[in-house]
């Protein structure tokens, strides 16, 4: 790709995702949405291969109708109440459409089926992308309507969302795919705790992001895409493949990783508001993508798993590694001695 144009995609992404997150009115925050949509296609499609055009339609195709669906709503609201304010969204109908509609931009269940298939089509920058940045405006939008949002729905998806995204990551060998559904059940614990403490939500995306962008980085400085090519990867870069082991520990929520800190917060969190069954039932189906991240741990280790086929291994390389990554996975895993300062600021 041009590189003047991969430039202004670039700038057109960052300009869409201020434009949502600033905005006080819904055609400005629907703007936004849409300048970021028509930015990120054509970085998907740039291999143009035929998964990647694939996966191109999917996401646009999907995308605009959660847009449209976000308009209707904004439109619906505004015609019985008047308002445009993205804060004053009260009617009812209304807030059950904006809902579905930002579940269907986010990748919620059950509007998640589209999600896999598009990550798995993209290169792993742009699943990057997708996976973090492009998340950032519609989860914006959900923390300033947290207020009017159903409770009900939305808990009934975050619960779906962990659920599926453990269950439906199990029999995965393609990484991206393991990470989408990593992060369709990561978005579960995230929209559980959205009617309750919104601040919760946004902390716990935040290291959502971080822990995913130490991954993907990750593996796209060691070229992986698959459980085969994980397994030998121990000889090309030894220290960053047992770095990724704890990473992978971390954003699987195992303590005393930073992972923990959203986890154990947000069951605090629901504990306080008298849901203990709820908090029972999203940690026990939190279990289920513990069993991915343990094989993606396993996989990663100085070991090749005993009942494997012969692979063939990859030279070392002295290719020197990126800081960001080393920074990343540095607070990707050490973060919890700071959960009590993190705790008193939300």
């Amino acid at each position: 790709m041009n590189p003047q144009a991969k430039l202004i995609f670039t700038i057109s992404l960052l300009m869409g995702t201020t434009i949502t997150i600033s905005s006080n009115h819904w055609a400005m925050a629907w703007a936004g949405l849409e300048i970021n949509t028509l930015a990120i296609l054509p970085l998907i499609s740039k291999s143009h291969h035929p998964r990647a055009i694939e996966a191109a339609t999917k996401y646009f195709l999907t995308q605009a109708t959660a847009s449209a669906l976000i308009l209707f709503s904004s439109m619906t609201n505004a015609w019985h109440t008047g308002q445009w304010d993205i804060t004053q969204l009260t009617h009812p109908t209304s807030c059950l459409i904006l809902t579905s509609a930002l579940a269907m931009k986010l990748g919620l269940a059950p509007f998640h089926f589209w999600f896999p298939e598009v990550l798995q089509g993209a290169p792993l920058t742009i699943g990057l992308l997708l996976s973090t940045m492009m998340k950032l405006p519609p989860i914006s939008l959900l923390f300033m309507t947290s207020q009017s949002l159903n409770p009900t729905l939305l808990t009934s998806m975050a619960i779906l969302s962990t659920a599926l995204g453990g269950w439906m990551g199990l029999n995965q060998t393609q990484i991206r795919k393991i990470m989408a559904f990593s992060s369709i059940a990561h978005l579960g614990w995230m929209a559980v705790a959205l009617s309750y403490n919104p601040k919760l939500t946004l902390l716990n995306f935040y290291l959502y992001t971080l822990m995913t962008t130490a991954v993907f980085l990750t593996m796209n400085t060691m070229k992986v895409s698959k459980l085969s090519t994980l397994m030998t990867a121990w000889t090309k870069t030894p220290a960053l493949n047992a770095m990724l082991l704890l990473t992978m520990l971390s954003l699987a929520g195992l303590p005393p990783l930073t992972g923990f800190i959203p986890k154990w917060l947000i069951i605090q969190e629901l504990t306080k508001q008298d849901m203990i069954p709820m908090a029972t039932m999203i940690s026990l189906l939190s279990l289920l993508g513990l069993f991915f991240y343990l094989r993606l741990a396993y996989c990663a280790t100085i070991t090749l798993p005993p009942h494997t086929t012969n692979h063939t291994k990859l030279w070392h390389t002295n290719k020197p590694t990126s800081p960001l990554i080393a920074i990343l996975i540095t607070t990707s895993t050490t973060l919890l001695p700071v959960s009590p300062l993190i705790a008193t600021t939300i």
